[in-house]
């Protein structure tokens, strides 16, 4: 009997080979980011956010493709307030003209460009300062822990858009880059808490303390073995802020303080619009339709790459 059991065993991988189809390779273990692609791509959320926003991008980087009208072109005699033409879709009158006689279909396209770049810029910048913030306290603890998180505290306590209102107000020229760089001011710090949660958590992992005992600098530990695992939450916290950025903006320049003119952008439009909100309605609501589109579409992409990143969430 032992030897037959022997034999059974002895026998046993010799089976399992056999049963693999001829030439197949074993099935490599997916990462993390294949099993969320492999999840996002199965999920209508993301495939609804991601064509809402490659449509808008394409406006916002190739404006000619959807329109020929210049949207700063004015006629103010032949076409004040002129209302929507439904029949002309995608024509110059489709949606109408505002109260320069500009065409707001024009506007509107053109209005991506603007909107989107400062949402971007912003989610770029503070994704990368907050991210480096958050990654030195979370893994130096100690006074460079403390000292960081107190700015960072500082920071968080400043109220968003009421802290970005007196940073503009100080600037006579509201440009495009001014507006950019007084949103990442201030919108640094959520990402900065979130990357150094992460952290803390990961430089406790079996392989972050082995790199430490073989001798690994910290600068290698840092962009080998700990960013590459942090930087998930970040991402979706950075792409569900970036519908925010876009709003916070339209929020600016309809106060009167962020974008003006000539730059063209929905908050800019929509400032001009409020002030026809009885006589012409589509003036204002059409833009304001836009920004909310876009808002929702990174809104949606977060959600949706939350999901998929989180292991809790499958």
């Amino acid at each position: 009997m032992p030897e037959a059991l022997e034999a059974t065993v002895k026998d046993e991988p010799a089976a399992k080979a056999d049963a693999q189809p001829a030439g197949s390779k074993p099935e490599k273990p997916r990462s993390l980011w294949s099993d969320a692609w492999h999840d996002l791509r199965r999920n209508p959320l993301f495939v609804i956010s991601a064509i809402l926003i490659l449509v808008l991008l394409t406006m916002a980087i190739a404006p000619g493709l959807f329109t020929s009208a210049d949207p700063r072109y004015a006629d103010l005699a032949k076409h004040y307030l002129q209302k929507p033409n439904w029949g002309n879709v995608f024509a110059e009158d489709w949606l109408g003209y505002d109260i320069q006689g500009r065409s707001i279909y024009a506007r509107m396209i053109y209005g991506a460009r603007a909107s989107i770049a400062v949402g971007v810029v912003v989610t770029l910048l503070v994704t990368v300062f907050g991210g480096i913030v958050g990654m030195l306290a979370g893994y130096f603890g100690g006074w460079i822990d403390t000292i960081l998180s107190r700015v960072t505290d500082i920071f968080f306590g400043i109220p968003f858009i009421l802290g970005a209102m007196v940073v503009l107000t100080s600037f006579e020229d509201r440009a495009l880059y001014v507006v950019i760089l007084a949103l990442a001011f201030l919108g640094w710090t959520q990402i900065a808490r979130v990357a150094r949660g992460s952290v803390i958590t990961i430089k406790q992992a079996d392989y972050v303390m082995a790199a430490k005992a073989l001798g690994a600098s910290t600068s290698r530990i840092l962009l080998r073995h700990i960013l590459p695992n942090a930087v998930a939450p970040v991402i979706v916290v950075a792409t569900i802020a970036l519908g925010g950025y876009i709003s916070a903006e339209a929020t600016l320049s309809f106060l009167g303080i962020g974008l003006a003119e000539p730059t063209v952008s929905w908050g800019v439009d929509i400032s001009s619009g409020a002030q026809q909100l009885r006589n012409a309605p589509f003036v204002l609501i059409l833009p304001s339709i836009m920004v909310s589109i876009t808002v929702l579409a990174f809104i949606m992409l977060g959600d949706a790459v939350r999901n998929a990143l989180d292991p809790k969430l499958r």
